[in-house]
Order: structure tokens, then sequence, then C-alpha cells
């Protein structure tokens, strides 16, 4: 009996250490893949970071160069003399992606709480419109659009411009925003109603904290939208001072002979990649919760 049980023994030992590598297991993996994923989705980000240190003929070197014989801020000085200067056109797409976000946030605020809390005639009609603008390109409208903001003395202007990008984004953000107010509970707006709270008051005070991931959501889209847009900016702006940052990349990619000078455009993305990659670390929490409550509810 006493040989039997000491030649269990090390079995039992075998199974019991081999329990704790079955749960690592899966654990090791996922971490793995997620790494792995990481790194693709991170390493254009650094390539791009890279090239623009580069001296302009390694950066356009072919076959490429992979490490840089020494860094450089050359690519970044050219850039800040191109045009009216790097700043200027910074400054362009920083107001029109303030304006963008400022009226994105407040229109669809109101919209996506009227239609989330009020019951009209043609409510749902109406909001199925919204959302039915989303399927009309934008660029089949570009036309249409440079001819109403000529007529409206708005072309060339960058509250014009922050206009058609409000007017883009809005149908979504109207979707986001009824789905955040549909998640709160109607039983908070009664009780502070009964308290003698108005309805401006019950909005901004007890209403706006509770869907501020659905406010941060529609506001992260406007600004990357925005601060991102070429086709529309290249096509409504004419005049070279207005010019946003992507518009002026473009134009700043030529070098000599028609060669694209890829020092300079490498170094004009990663100046138009800080403010997104800055605001998204920041917020991606509220980021993240608002996409889930704007899912919970259609």
């Amino acid at each position: 009996m006493d040989a039997n049980l000491g030649a269990g023994i090390p079995a039992r030992l075998g199974r019991a250490a081999s329990r704790p590598r079955k749960r690592w297991l899966p654990s090791v993996l996922f971490y793995g893949v997620a790494a792995g994923l990481a790194g693709l989705f991170v390493l254009p980000v650094l390539w791009s970071l890279l090239t623009s240190l580069m001296p302009a003929a390694e950066a356009s070197s072919s076959p490429p160069t992979y490490w840089p014989s020494r860094l450089t801020l050359e690519n970044y000085v050219r850039l800040a003399n191109t045009g009216d200067g790097i700043l200027h056109y910074v400054w362009n797409s920083s107001a029109v992606a303030a304006l963008t976000v400022s009226w994105t946030v407040i229109l669809s605020t109101l919209a996506g709480y009227g239609f989330s809390r009020f019951r009209f005639p043609g409510r749902s009609l109406l909001f199925v419109g919204i959302l039915a603008t989303l399927m009309i390109p934008f660029q089949s409208i570009l036309t249409p659009l440079f001819v109403l903001l000529r007529t409206l003395h708005l072309q060339n202007t960058l509250t014009g411009l922050a206009l058609v990008y409000t007017t883009f984004q809005l149908p979504f953000s109207v979707f986001m925003m009824r789905n955040a107010f549909d998640v709160v509970p109607l039983e908070l707006e009664e009780a502070a109603m009964v308290d003698g709270c108005t309805p401006g008051k019950l909005l901004v005070r007890i209403m706006l904290p509770l869907v501020s991931p659905g406010v941060v959501t529609v506001a992260l889209f406007a600004f990357f939208n925005s601060w991102n847009e070429l086709l529309a900016a290249l096509i409504l702006q004419t005049d070279a001072e207005k010019f946003t940052l992507p518009v002026m990349l473009l134009n700043a990619r030529s070098g000599s002979l028609g060669s694209i000078n890829w020092g300079v455009m490498q170094a004009g993305i990663s100046v138009g990649m800080l403010p997104c990659a800055v605001l998204f670390l920041l917020l991606q929490r509220y980021y993240i919760s608002g996409l889930i409550a704007g899912a919970v509810k259609s």
C-alpha cells in the first residue's frame, strides 16, 4: 500500500505542475498577438518620424535607407519656411477644427436630446432622414457646396469650410448623442423636475455630465475628420492664405524636377499626427466608453 502511494505522488505532482502552464498559455498567446498587432500599427508611425529626421538625400533614396547616417532637423526647417510658414497653416487647421468641434457638439447634443426625450409628429421619419444623408458621398455634392459658399460670400473663409465639415459630421453625431441620452434613466430627469429644475439646467447640469463620454466621442470624431480632411479643403479653398495643413502638405510635396520630397512630407505628417495622438491618448477612456454607450440602443 505504501509503495502504491509513493508511486502516485510523482504523477500527481506532474499534473499539478502542468495546470499553471495551461493557465498561462492563453495569456501568453493573447499578449503576444496583441503586441504583434500593436507593432504593425506603431511601425509606420515610427518610420515616418525617423524618415523626417533623415537628410533629404537619404529620405528620398532608392532603395530606401533604413537607418540614417545622421539625425537632422533640416526637413522641419524647410517645412517651416514653406509658403507662409507651417505655423500659419497649423493655425488655419486649428481654427477650422475648433469651429467644427464646437458647432458639432452643440447641435448634435441638442438634437440628440430632442430625439431621445421629446415626442413630436414625424420624429422617427426625421431621424431616419438625417441618417439617410450618411449614404450620400460628400464628393458628389462638392460642386453645389462650392456654388453655395460663393453665393453666401463664404468661399475662401475658414468659417465656410467649418460649416461644411459640421454638415458632414452631424448625422453620425446626432445618432451617437441620441443613443447616449437613451441610456440615461428617465427617473433622474423626473426627480430633477420635481425639485424645480428647469429644462435648460436639467440638460446642462444633470444630463451633460452623464453623457460626457458620448460628447467626447463626437468631439474627437469631429476633430479628426476636420483636421485631416483634404478633398473639400482643396476644392473649396482657392486662396493660398486660407489653406489648411493637408492642402499645404500636398503643395509642399514636390521637389526638384517633379520628384516628391519625402523628407518634408514625412516631417509634415509627423506634425499633423501629433495633435491627434495627444488628444486620443488623453481622452481614450471617454472615447471607448462613448462608443460602447452609443452601441447599446439604436
